[in-house]
């Protein structure tokens, strides 16, 4: 089963975007992103109608953040791309005939639904600046000072 990485996607295009000094191109971050321009603008827009980012067309255009990183929680952003599917397992059938695969779905669904709670949880306690500052924090412990930092060297 393939995993869902639009959460990981993303924020890593806010901590790039974050150390930029203007705005960033669908196609710059995509760059960073690996990936197609179009699947930027695509995860971009779920942010921008939560007011997390703001786009400007045109030359020296691009994406911004719209709010400072402590403002942002990584459940925020979870959200923002329309809270997909957190855990890539579940029952074998929805709803059975059988009343052991019903025993078992209700055990299963039971430890999926905790699972996932811890989950949102966790994300609602980490900012976007906590991020960034262990981002930092790696940076400096690979010997760059942080006038060094740019976006070549994320």
């Amino acid at each position: 089963m393939k995993r869902d990485s639009r959460l990981s996607n993303v924020l890593h295009a806010l901590l790039h975007m974050a150390e930029m000094d203007g705005p960033a191109t669908s196609e710059s971050l995509a760059q960073a992103m690996q990936t197609n321009p179009v699947v930027v603008r695509r995860l971009m827009a779920g942010l921008r109608y939560a007011g997390f980012v703001s786009s400007a067309k045109g030359h020296g255009g691009g994406w911004v953040l719209s709010c400072p990183l402590a403002d942002i929680t990584l459940r925020d952003i979870h959200e923002a791309l329309g809270a997909p599917t957190l855990l890539a397992v579940g029952n074998r059938v929805e709803s059975p005939g059988c009343a052991v695969e019903q025993a078992v779905n209700d055990a299963l669904s039971d430890a999926f639904e905790a699972a996932e709670q811890v989950l949102l949880t966790r994300l609602g306690e980490v900012t976007l600046a906590q991020l960034s500052a262990q981002f930092h924090e790696r940076m400096v412990g690979r010997g760059h000072a942080h006038k060094d930092f740019s976006h070549e060297h994320l």
